[in-house]
């Protein structure tokens, strides 16, 4: 008599394209468990979802003429975040609405670009929504290495990044430069949202960025740990979003996203349920009677 192979609850992953799946969308999850810890810590996240969807027009150009589409999305985010800073010293536009403009702008073409195109609905869910399970081997590398230069420069700009964080002026008397540092961070967010393009696309980028950084914002308020529990929160959230996918046949980037908010919000309730419990009860002797 044979034995049957039992089954458990992780044998999806024994499959080639999950297992890359899975690697690909952990390296993402610890970039952006870095990055999006200074975006939550400096109120970043309208500039994340403006570059998200300023990669837009330069994924579609680059799918249309046949050229690597992260290269596309890296060139265009890039030239949004040149134009933030340039509207904001020449047109003398406050930072938001620098960032209103060009968000709006590159949306636009994107759009125009995308419907301009022939047969072109694939790929558009790609862009928006991306393929986290059509990662391949060299895009493990790629991935392997943003992360890599993520993880150097936010360690070798800790201190302006902290300075920066508290006091613009601070930074300035420490020498620490906060241009070159603020600088630096825009880089790190454009690099985070680019390497996590394929991941959960532009239109979900965001929640990957922002929602294990906020969960793991419930526990610590140490930023080195911060980052370590908000990297483990995003590799939680891309094993549990994959998973959901495979037995709900759902979409693998929006169910990893969704995963992210909810462990954000399920991260939430425990602090609560802790804080409730660590909070001594009032004594009756000091609660005012009530007026007869």
């Amino acid at each position: 008599m044979t034995d049957i192979p039992s089954t458990t609850a992780l044998e999806p992953f024994a499959v080639d394209f999950m297992q890359r799946g899975l690697i690909g969308g952990a390296l993402v999850a610890v970039l952006c468990g870095v990055v999006g810890t200074w975006v939550v810590i400096r109120g970043m996240a309208f500039l994340g979802e403006a570059l998200a969807h300023g990669m837009l027009p330069g994924v579609a150009l680059a799918t249309v003429l046949g050229f690597p589409v992260l290269i596309g999305g890296a060139l265009s985010a890039v030239a949004m975040s040149v134009g933030i800073g340039a509207l904001q010293r020449r047109a003398k536009l406050s930072y938001d609405t620098s960032i209103g403009l060009l968000f709006v702008s590159m949306l636009a073409l994107g759009v125009i670009i995308i419907s301009h195109s022939g047969s072109f609905a694939t790929d558009a869910t790609a862009i928006l929504f991306g393929d986290i399970l059509a990662i391949s081997a060299s895009d493990l590398l790629l991935l392997a290495g943003a992360a890599a230069v993520g993880l150097g420069v936010a360690t070798l700009f800790h201190r302006p990044f902290v300075a920066l964080a508290l006091d613009a002026r601070i930074a300035q008397v420490l020498g620490l430069r906060p241009r070159l540092a603020q600088a630096a961070l825009v880089g790190l967010v454009t690099l985070a949202i680019v390497a996590s393009y394929q991941a959960v696309g532009s239109m979900l980028v965001v929640g990957l960025l922002l929602a294990p950084a906020v969960a793991a914002g419930h526990w610590t308020s140490r930023i080195p740990a911060r980052m370590l529990l908000a990297g483990a929160f995003g590799i939680i959230a891309v094993a549990t979003g994959l998973l959901a996918s495979w037995y709900a046949a759902t979409a693998a980037g929006a169910s990893v996203a969704a995963s992210a908010v909810l462990l954000a919000l399920m991260s939430w309730a425990a602090r609560a349920a802790v804080t409730r419990r660590r909070t001594p009860p009032v004594p009756t002797s000091v609660v005012p009677a009530l007026p007869r």
